[in-house]
């Protein structure tokens, strides 16, 4: 998340019927077209406005359906089922804002609550909403990677003073900083096989590696690569370990390699993209929450990602 939100009005219509200036949805969480087909393309999903500017934290579950936060208004998570229509999934309580999203393989949702200091845990099925971790010393928990065992890590950035942290929160909600002394963290992965950490620093435009122990804390930091313009927000690793990074004002997403190499930079259709998930049937759909368009849009991929593939098992 960077630090501008918005709150916009609902537009009209949520139906997906026609493609009119009240629609939302104006793609498909489909991957059937011989359009959809063509790799690394993006295309929008729904219409500019359907989020406010503080769309963020792309989710996917089991069955492919979509989430993100600040959905029509600030403060709601939205729901895109697979093939359905956008909805308000839940609204957060008191003053909580959700940034990113994250299921684990049981089902359950994790919210990083900003305002409040908070890890959210949500049952899809009830829809109840708890704390499920909290430490008054988090600055604003912004975004979370989950290792194969469930275990939390929550990048915790400081903006006012462009300084950042990182925290494991394990199963039991207990919290513990593994890396402090940062610049501003924001997008955090972990690698396939659980052993690697990566996070980014949106202001300083470093992509940071740790090696995971195997009790869950950080070592051996080492820089992956920084880049000379444009922020980072969110990121996702696919099957292989490559890191696919939002490029906050430059309106991309970058692909590296787990080595830092680039692979290749695609255009989002607009200036601010926040983060990225991948979903849909195959796993082969990246979906990207952008905030200039107030909007999400969706591209191709060659390779799943990598939650996908861990629902599969």
């Amino acid at each position: 998340m960077l630090r501008t939100l918005l709150t916009l009005p609902i537009l009209g219509s949520l139906t997906m019927g026609s493609l009119g200036a009240g629609s939302i949805l104006i793609g498909s969480l489909s991957a059937n077209s011989a359009a959809a087909e063509e790799l690394f393309v993006a295309r929008p999903l729904t219409e500019p406005g359907s989020f406010t500017a503080g769309v963020e934290g792309p989710a996917c579950d089991a069955e492919g359906n979509f989430y993100a936060v600040n959905f029509a208004r600030q403060q709601t998570i939205g729901r895109i089922p697979l093939g359905g229509e956008p909805e308000v999934f839940v609204t957060l309580p008191g003053k909580s804002v959700g940034n990113g999203l994250r299921f684990d393989r049981q089902g359950m949702l994790y919210v990083a609550d900003y305002p409040e200091h908070n890890v959210l845990r949500i049952d899809p099925r009830s829809k109840e909403i708890e704390v499920f971790a909290h430490n008054a010393k988090m600055n604003q928990p912004n975004d979370l990677a989950i290792d194969s065992r469930g275990v939390l890590y929550a990048s915790d950035p400081n903006w006012k003073e462009g300084t950042g942290q990182v925290w494991r929160i394990d199963q039991d909600g207990s919290t513990e900083l593994v890396a402090e002394g940062m610049g501003t963290t924001n997008g955090i992965e972990v690698s396939p096989d659980d052993r690697t950490l990566y996070v980014n620093e949106s202001v300083q435009r470093n992509v940071w590696a740790f090696r995971i122990g195997p009790d869950g804390n950080l070592s051996e930091k080492r820089l992956l690569r920084q880049f000379p313009d444009h922020g980072f927000d969110g990121m996702r690793a696919d099957v292989d370990g490559n890191l696919y990074i939002t490029r906050h004002g430059k309106g991309t997403v970058v692909v590296l390699s787990p080595s830092g190499e680039i692979v290749r930079e695609i255009d989002v259709l607009g200036s601010k993209p926040t983060n990225i998930c991948f979903g849909g049937p195959d796993g082969r759909t990246a979906y990207v929450t952008e905030a200039d368009q107030q909007r999400i849009v969706q591209f191709r991929v060659d390779r799943p990602g990598l939650s996908w593939q861990r629902w599969q098992r």
